[in-house]
């Protein structure tokens, strides 16, 4: 059985191996995106309001969304998160995004408000996030991170999209100039008719390697898709699937990494009529 120190030291090294000790990095909502493989940037759905705010744009009615994930079975490893959205019309739209990660040893709290609005083929977001973390026996650091998207409809059925997180790269902590990190991604999706999405997106933090991520979107009838991705930072395959019904979407997805094991994704959405 793995005990409580084996688990923080175990977390404390792939946090480490990423980027120092903070691993605050937008974490993906949603087991649509999961399950392709962490497609964020170009997906429109209640889940954009924490991927790409720009993607609220294009959601006509109110919905709110619940996620959770957990990574690898251990429970310092989870999050949950809430997302909501609320049209405004031709005013654009509000997204609303509260996260949190890990256990009472460390854990990553995210609270964030985003506005968007359409002009043409393109929407623009712009989100203010608040972020704390909290390490046992050092308490909690808090700090405002800013981001923003885009995405476009730059020819029928091809969608482009981007985002760039933490656009002032507030720090952690002093000490070694440690700071949270700022995450741009960019990528493109392709309608293939009706039924079938293809998306391919690269996410870059500064001084780390690129991240490609793909993944593929088939409805095999009108209310079920299936899913599949990839994506080569951690060497890790995807799939998944989605029902939706009315006003109410459920998604579920797992991912394998190739030494930590499996990951369980499930997401469910309502929209308010």
């Amino acid at each position: 059985m793995i005990n409580k120190a084996s688990v923080f030291l175990l977390l404390l090294i792939l946090l480490w191996s990423r980027i120092g000790w903070a691993s605050t990095e937008p974490h993906l909502a949603g087991a649509r995106s999961a399950g392709m493989g962490g497609i964020t940037v170009t997906l429109s759905d209640v889940w954009a309001a924490a991927n790409n705010i720009a993607g609220i744009t294009n959601l006509p009615k109110p919905v709110l969304g619940t996620y959770a994930e957990n990574r690898f079975n251990l429970k310092a490893f989870s999050t949950v998160s809430l997302q909501g959205v609320y049209p405004l019309q031709k005013y654009g739209a509000v997204g609303l995004d509260f996260s949190r990660f890990g256990d009472k040893l460390y854990n990553e709290q995210h609270l964030g408000v985003g506005f968007a609005h359409k002009l043409g083929p393109v929407s623009l977001g712009i989100k203010t996030t608040v972020l704390q973390l909290h390490l046992e026996g050092l308490g909690n650091k808090r700090a405002v991170a800013f981001s923003f998207g885009g995405q476009s409809e730059v020819i029928p059925k091809l969608i482009f999209g981007a985002h760039i997180f933490n656009l002032t790269q507030v720090r952690v902590a002093s000490f070694q100039d440690e700071r949270f990190p700022t995450v741009m991604t960019a990528g493109l999706a392709y309608k293939a008719g009706q039924k079938v999405l293809l998306s391919v997106e690269t996410a870059k933090e500064l001084e780390q390697a690129a991240n490609i991520r793909a993944g593929l979107e088939y409805y095999i009838i009108d209310k079920l898709a299936l899913r599949s991705g990839f994506t080569t930072a951690n060497q890790k395959i995807t799939a998944g699937l989605g029902y939706k019904a009315k006003a109410l979407q459920v998604d579920f997805a797992m991912g394998g990494h190739t030494v930590l094991g499996f990951s369980n994704h499930i997401s469910i959405s309502f929209q308010i009529e």
